[in-house]
């Protein structure tokens, strides 16, 4: 394979195509940007939502998603997803049942993901960091239900932002005890025992089973920051 044959087989992967020729690319990541920018302030303070897309209605992770986002919905929060199916779905869907702002950020993949129907508000992205920085700049708390890569991308994302100070202390929720605790098990007989975190970066998240547990959680977490009330009726 020569040189053209391969920059054109790697032409289908985003980050492959940002050749310095290709620069008019960065207008089509700012417009991206733009569209964010212009169209998620109206939906602050909101909690976004991962999980699994391979789960359907009826399973208990959908159900439990579903509840979740229902009951903050209720506490007057947005609801924040990836807006296609499984987990997301649910989570828009109980947050359209309780008449919230429901939002679906939804990615172009090569096997398509169809955005779900329950987002009332629904922007597209095709680039995965410009749809991460939306996911996270108008979050006020972050939930992980059980899913794969893509969760655990999103999960150990937010938890280097906020220890790092790059976004502010928010709660960050891992839910379901029987599903992480394998993963929880390792992130402490490997990072922590190894150095390559600290005792209190454990503090970061937090693990719970039940809805009303996550409700709980994010409120009592947040009454440790000064002048940052985030449970408050949706007017």
């Amino acid at each position: 394979m020569n040189r053209h044959e391969w920059q054109e087989s790697t032409r289908q992967y985003v980050l492959n195509g940002l050749a310095a020729k290709e620069s008019w690319r960065l207008f089509k990541i700012l417009a991206e940007f733009v569209d964010g920018f212009e169209e998620l302030p109206r939906v602050y303070p909101a909690v976004t939502i991962f999980g699994s897309t391979r789960v359907r209605s009826g399973h208990p992770y959908y159900k439990k998603a579903e509840d979740i986002a229902k009951r903050l919905a209720q506490e007057g929060f947005s609801i924040i997803t990836g807006g296609g199916p499984g987990v997301m779905e649910a989570a828009n869907k109980g947050a359209a049942e309780a008449g919230a702002y429901s939002v679906g950020l939804n990615i172009k993949l090569p096997h398509e993901q169809e955005p779900n129907p329950y987002a009332n508000i629904r922007l597209e992205f095709r680039y995965f960091f410009v749809r991460k920085v939306m996911m996270a700049k108008y979050a006020v708390a972050f939930i992980c239900l059980p899913g794969g890569f893509g969760t655990l991308d999103e999960f150990f994302e937010a938890v280097t932002l906020v220890q790092t100070h790059k976004i502010r202390p928010v709660p960050i929720v891992l839910v379901d005890r029987h599903y992480w605790q394998g993963l929880l098990d390792w992130i402490k007989k490997r990072l922590l025992a190894e150095g390559m975190i600290s005792e209190k970066d454990l503090d970061l998240f937090g693990v719970v089973d039940e809805p009303e547990e996550v409700v709980d959680y994010i409120r009592e977490k947040t009454k440790i920051y000064k002048g940052f009330c985030l449970f408050r009726p949706r007017e």
